[in-house]
């Protein structure tokens, strides 16, 4: 293998997907980086609905490239350069699973519908491995949640995980609501039932948190978003809190159990009784950056906001 070494994991199935990969693989041969592929779409066994395909390693050695193919795991970004992400944001946070443990680099190209996460459109590729091949990029630092749950009474937590967007507390059955407390630096705030709660990073306020009425933080801002869903409560509006906060959420123990859902992928059990603490993680997700267009550009772009009337300058 190479001294360089790019992962690229991708949503395959797709024709674009199929001659984005064939452009990357022929770039990174004439530049003598090697290439490492995820072998297949690292979505949950669970979503069956889902058609997955593998990667054509042979295709894409054809142009001449190093291809090495890789299971999805920990260890699969493990002593790469950066992680190019081929997809929408939900392959983005798939490929975060394989970039956060080893702290390698990841940058998205949007080959999904709306791709917030995105750094590129897939139109833009050559210009994109011009930079990544160059080394014209820089990398920035997005805040991750690090989210425990402790039984009642339980010294130490059952379980733990991580988030890039946001935390989702949800009724196991869907059926009634979740009797909740929150808590913020060791201190109740509030009570109330709801079908849930979101706990989400600047990074995930544009996504589950601002659909459910939070929101919109700039991502170079470092803050916690508390957001009730569906609350039966007078005071259950939206929070933001300092990143040096603690939030916790308990759930009452004569009521309904519920599940912890991080990124939408992970997800762990929430007895009656229980109790989940979100704070910062000690580690950020390392993020690659190659534009300074504006974040205000960006959510016009993307929400396709009217910005009709503007007097300012351009």
């Amino acid at each position: 293998m190479t001294e360089r070494t790019f992962l690229v994991v991708a949503h395959t199935g797709r024709d674009v997907v199929t001659t984005t990969l064939e452009t990357i693989a022929r770039r990174c041969a004439d530049a003598g980086i090697g290439l490492r592929i995820v072998d297949h779409d690292t979505r949950r066994a669970a979503e069956p609905f889902i058609q997955t395909h593998p990667v054509d390693p042979e295709m894409l050695r054809r142009t001449g490239a190093d291809v090495e193919v890789t299971q999805a795991g920990s260890a699969s970004a493990k002593g790469c350069e950066l992680v190019i992400v081929l997809g929408g944001d939900g392959t983005f946070l798939r490929a975060a699973e394989l970039a956060f443990p080893a702290s390698v680099p990841l940058m998205g190209i949007n080959l999904g519908h709306i791709g917030f996460l995105a750094e590129a459109e897939a139109h833009r590729i050559d210009e994109v491995l011009d930079l990544l091949i160059s080394g014209r990029y820089r990398v920035e630092d997005r805040m991750v949640l690090d989210v425990a749950v402790t039984d009642q009474g339980a010294s130490q937590p059952r379980s733990r995980t991580w988030a890039l967007n946001e935390v989702v507390l949800q009724n196991r059955s869907h059926n009634g609501v979740l009797e909740l407390v929150t808590e913020v630096d060791g201190r109740p705030v509030s009570a109330f039932g709801a079908d849930g709660l979101l706990i989400a990073t600047p990074t995930g306020s544009t996504a589950y948190a601002f659909s459910a009425g939070g929101p919109v933080m700039w991502p170079d801002l470092e803050a916690i978003l508390v957001v009730p869903s569906n609350a039966h409560a007078l005071f259950a509006r939206p929070m933001v809190t300092s990143p040096r906060s603690k939030v916790a959420v308990e759930v009452h123990r004569d009521g309904r159990a519920g599940v912890v859902v991080s990124d939408g992928r992970r997800i762990m059990d929430v007895p009656a009784g229980a109790r989940i603490e979100v704070s910062r993680a000690s580690r950020a997700l390392r993020w690659v950056r190659i534009d300074s267009e504006p974040f205000a550009d960006r959510l016009v772009t993307k929400f396709s906001l009217p910005v009709t009337g503007w007097r300012g300058r351009s």
